[in-house]
């Protein structure tokens, strides 16, 4: 059995054991799994967390008390090496949703005991059978506007519960070609090389047109929104993100890898950039702010056809002096 296979194995079995944990068994499910020095980064308002009884307590706990007969329904499970880093390090990544019956409140979220989704993705590091690191990013907003509480401005793109990948293949529980997966990776490094530039010398759709097919679908987060095809993208997120900002810096990256037609990375932040106004309907300030991302690509030939995004839009907002989540919650 490969190494590859061993961390998705250890990875499943930990997801099956803390889905189907009573709420009070949480902490010893992560415990058994997960390193005494666990380092869990997740969206604000959590952030870093230290220590898997403590990630029980803050973060699972409360969510698994909040969405009740919780379900995870995932669309992508993957995994690689991380292509950045000289040491081996393995690491398994899950995009999907976590549903439930939104039955008490959460964040200050007003339940609607109805079905509600959390869209999340997470990139665990395996090492001696433990996991010692994880990066789960989640869609807060997404849930906020479930609960009728939309935090945001009127968005460039669409809003709804987004589907997994077109081909229905995300779900690599078994390894896959490393041919396939150094293809995507290439063409991951590829897109990152023109986005990391802003100054290409060439019309935006005809950078995009460079690693992206004609029919990409641009899956966004809550408060910008999912849109479709290389001119739509350019119009209703990526010229008008342009646009909206200034000093850039370089894209840094903690993971990046891919297996098979999916990749992707995250960082802690991604980069950072100025707002000059525009973005999201929002005055600029002037003040430098981070950009914590998770991107999952589903590679069709030699270019990208598919991209999920998470972006910690809260934390982003608050580095602005706006406290999203209080200012939406403290209104109920």
């Amino acid at each position: 059995m490969t190494d590859r296979l061993k961390s998705k194995q250890l990875v499943r079995t930990f997801y099956q054991a803390l889905d189907s944990a009573e709420p009070e068994q949480l902490p010893q499910v992560m415990e058994r799994f997960c390193a005494p020095d666990l380092l869990w980064r997740g969206f604000h308002p959590f952030d870093e967390i230290i220590g898997p009884r403590q990630v029980a307590d803050r973060f699972w706990t409360p969510l698994r008390h909040s969405l009740t007969r919780m379900q995870r329904r995932m669309d992508v499970f993957m995994a690689g090496r991380n292509s950045l880093t000289d040491e081996p390090q393995d690491w398994v990544c899950s995009m999907g949703h976590l549903m439930g019956l939104f039955d008490h409140a959460w964040l200050g979220i007003v339940p609607t005991g109805r079905i509600a989704f959390l869209r999340y993705c997470a990139f665990h590091r395996v090492q001696n059978g433990k996991i010692v690191e994880t990066a789960m990013y989640f869609d807060i907003p997404h849930l906020m506007i479930q609960a009728g509480q939309n935090p945001f401005p009127p968005q460039t793109g669409a809003h709804f519960v987004q589907p997994g990948p077109m081909t229905h293949d995300g779900l690599m529980y078994d390894d896959q070609p490393d041919a396939e997966g150094t293809a995507t990776l290439a063409a991951i490094e590829a897109m990152i090389s023109d986005l990391g530039q802003w100054n290409s010398g060439l019309s935006l759709e005809d950078e995009l047109a460079r690693t992206w097919h004609d029919d990409m679908i641009w899956w966004g987060p809550a408060g910008i929104g999912a849109t479709y095809t290389i001119q739509r993208y350019a119009k209703q997120h990526s010229g008008p993100f342009r646009a909206g900002f200034t000093d850039r810096s370089k894209t840094k990256h903690i993971c990046r890898m891919a297996e098979g037609s999916f990749g992707g990375f995250f960082g802690w932040p991604n980069f950072v950039a100025t707002p000059t106004g525009g973005f999201m309907g929002m005055p600029a300030t002037g003040k430098p702010a981070e950009f914590r991302v998770i991107d999952i690509y589903r590679r069709e030939g030699n270019k990208l056809a598919e991209n999920w995004i998470f972006i910690d839009l809260l934390h982003f907002w608050k580095q602005q002096g706006v406290d999203i989540l209080q200012r939406t919650t403290s209104l109920n």
